[in-house]
């Protein structure tokens, strides 16, 4: 409740309403909601409104009601009585209690109640407010405090099914494992007897709240004092929430799934865990939604383990330096902007210029290299989700992938948790010392999640009208991404975030947050796409901050002057475009540029093996493919591999054996080719 609010409250206490007075006239209230429409009208006068409280309230609330119409407050009745009775409980060292039930309490029984709490909780008093809930289908549920004590059938019947189904998922697992029905059959039947003998003494006392509020995803709830940040907790109808906002008199909670069945007054319950995802080697081949449920048709994902979905990254002792190539098989990327196993790469460009290309590209690539990979989809078209794993099968990279989709339809708190999620599996696959590449597609529509999210929470806008902690938002997220050493596994987390620009506007809030996160960036043109470039990499705007640490020796040699010989060769373009005659070397070095550019087209999904790499770029860089006509290379390339793979497997063996250029070795290379060419 904000200042003006508490201040009202003050002035309604100087009043000296009883609490019996006010719960009826909340009643009222509550009763007669034509009532409260007409007194928060504007064009009802003050004498008339007087006349509808004379007639409808006792004596001594005139005043009181009164005192809300002029203050504007109709349409919060229900919070304003509430903190007034909760003003006056705290004044008078008294408690607040609320009970559901069915069948209502005799009057010994209210006593003994009454009793119950004030020895519970040390008060003086006790202020009890009885509601009749049949959903609970018999024996009741008190709230106190903060802490729910829940007798009722509901909830004894939930946990009977919960053990049940628990018991027979081991029935049936054991049934798997031995071929045949275990023969502890009657375990069974001695479960069941026990759940129903045990049946009307489950009960618990839980640290409980009740919604205030409740609209497009999001539950304002009031109590759970102790709640954490980020915990998952559970509302009466089974559906989970995430805390996001902790303030002084109440907690912001997202839901992850329907509201509907809840209203204002439902219960929520703490589980006392974050929200975590369950992990297994199962889940590679899936595809999951944000809560790590098989959204594929395929069945059941038995979880070995359960990782938070928030989760401290490595510290500085913790890691190793990057030195590991991870092989994008694209030309462009792999000899000039490498990536190393446990860097963070960026993937930047306008829309349609073909970033998640370059992505699954280098997830097609890691086929045999032994490398885990998960492709996070974040506000994506189901369909294009769809096409993206039709096209992981087709080039047998689903067998060592997981798909998270947060799709477009999904709500905002799905799209928001979908990468956590994603490195939570991650981390699992890393924390057995396998090296693994994660792909956040794309981390704008995270933004813009977060930001939808957080305006409903009521958190303070700032530019653009992202909340202020957008930049902790993805820098969390990142820094899990390294290079554990030895003794803390050896497994690496190697991610590929993706952004999208407007027009090309790298300096824009949120490209600039995550550029100064990560250790490079792939800038991809959409000039160059249109132009006929693919890959459409910005030479001059990409970089990559591990450079040649995450480049074998014999990619480092061959790839050494390409990126200077590119950049001399762009500047003379521009300048020599209206020039009608050249020298021979601004010729030569034209040609060479034009030859380096269609050298590094690359088709899409045909990612190049290393030594592939390294013989063609050792072939440009030494003029041994400058007789051959442009529009030739492509085709030329092609059967010169073929004719290597066929001839020259010894010179390919050595290449990805050693992943040394030595002069003996280039000498070969140089031969076969001649040999080719002949």
């Amino acid at each position: 409740m904000n200042n003006p609010d508490k201040e009202f409250i003050k002035e309604l206490v100087r009043l000296d309403v009883s609490q019996e007075d006010a719960g009826e006239a909340k009643k009222i209230f509550e009763a007669c909601g034509d009532v409260a429409d007409t007194l928060a009208n504007p064009l009802v006068t003050y004498d008339e409104k007087r006349n509808i409280i004379s007639k409808l309230f006792p004596q001594s609330l005139h005043k009181f009601v009164m005192s809300i119409v002029r203050a504007g407050a109709v349409e919060r009745t229900g919070d304003i009585f509430d903190e007034y009775i909760s003003v006056l409980l705290e004044n008078q060292g008294s408690i607040r209690a609320v009970v559901r039930y069915v069948t209502p309490l005799t009057e010994s029984q209210q006593a003994d109640l009454r009793r119950f709490i004030m020895d519970k909780f040390v008060k003086e008093d006790v202020y009890i407010e009885y509601r009749h809930d049949p959903d609970i289908i018999g024996g009741f549920i008190l709230n106190a405090g903060d802490v729910e004590y829940d007798k009722s059938y509901r909830t004894s019947l939930r946990m009977m099914r919960e053990t049940l189904h628990s018991k027979a998922a081991e029935y049936v697992e054991g049934a798997e494992n031995e071929k045949k029905a275990p023969e502890g059959m009657g375990d069974i039947i001695s479960v069941l007897k026990t759940e129903v003998r045990d049946f009307d003494v489950k009960s618990g006392a839980t640290e409980t709240g009740f919604i205030t509020r409740l609209g497009d995803g999001i539950a304002r709830v009031h109590g759970m004092n102790s709640v954490m940040y980020g915990e998952l907790v559970e509302f009466e109808t089974g559906i989970r929430g995430i805390v996001q906002n902790i303030e002084e008199k109440s907690v912001g909670i997202v839901l992850l799934g329907d509201d509907y069945g809840l209203t204002e007054g439902s219960s929520v319950i703490r589980t006392g865990k974050r929200a975590g995802v369950g992990v297994s080697d199962e889940l590679l081949g899936r595809v999951v939604d944000a809560l790590g449920a098989p959204v594929d048709g395929l069945g059941n994902i038995r979880a070995e383990d359960y990782f938070p979905i928030e989760r401290e990254a490595p510290g500085v002792i913790e890691r190793k330096s990057v030195d590991t190539p991870l092989q994008t098989g694209i030309l462009a990327i792999d000899s000039m902007f490498p990536v190393g196993r446990g860097q963070r790469e960026l993937i930047i460009g306008d829309r349609q210029t073909g970033k998640t290309a370059v992505a699954i590209d280098t997830i097609i690539n890691q086929k045999g290299q032994d490398v885990i990979c998960v492709y996070v989809a974040i506000g994506q078209k189901s369909s294009t989700v769809a096409q993206i794993v039709n096209t992981l099968k087709k080039y047998g990279a689903m067998d060592y992938t997981i798909v998270v989709s947060a799709s477009a339809s999904d709500p905002a708190p799905f799209q928001y948790i979908a990468p956590y999620s994603g490195t939570a599996m991650a981390e699992y696959f890393m924390s057995k010392g396998r090296d693994v590449l994660i792909v956040y597609d794309d981390l704008s529509k995270h933004a813009v999640a977060y930001r939808a999210m957080s305006l409903l929470l009521h958190r303070p806008p700032g530019r653009e009208a992202y909340p202020g902690d957008v930049f902790y938002l993805h820098s969390r997220l990142l820094e899990r991404s390294s290079r554990l050493d030895d003794e803390h596994g050896g497994g690496s987390l190697t991610a590929l975030p993706i952004i999208e620009t407007l027009a090309g506007d790298i300096s824009a809030y949120i490209p600039t947050n995550v550029i100064s996160i990560t250790d490079g960036q792939i800038f991809l043109e959409s000039e160059l796409f249109n132009s006929g470039i693919r890959p459409a990499v910005n030479v001059g705007l990409s970089v990559s901050r591990v450079g040649g640490a995450a480049q074998t020796k014999a990619m480092k040699k061959v790839a050494g002057g390409l990126r200077v010989d590119l950049a001399q060769f762009k500047e003379m373009e521009i300048f020599t475009q209206f020039s009608s005659e050249l020298d021979q070397s601004t010729t030569e070095l034209l040609n060479h540029g034009h030859m380096l550019t269609e050298l590094l087209k690359q088709p899409l999904y045909n990612p190049l093996p290393h030594y592939e790499q390294v013989i063609l770029l050792y072939a440009a860089q030494n003029g041994l493919l400058k007789d051959i006509p442009l529009k030739e290379i492509r085709e030329y390339c092609s059967e010169l591999m073929s004719y290597i793979r066929s001839y020259g497997q010894d010179i390919i063996e050595e290449i990805e054996e050693n992943k040394l250029l030595t002069d003996e070795l280039a000498g070969r290379i140089e031969r076969i080719i001649t040999a080719f060419g002949e």
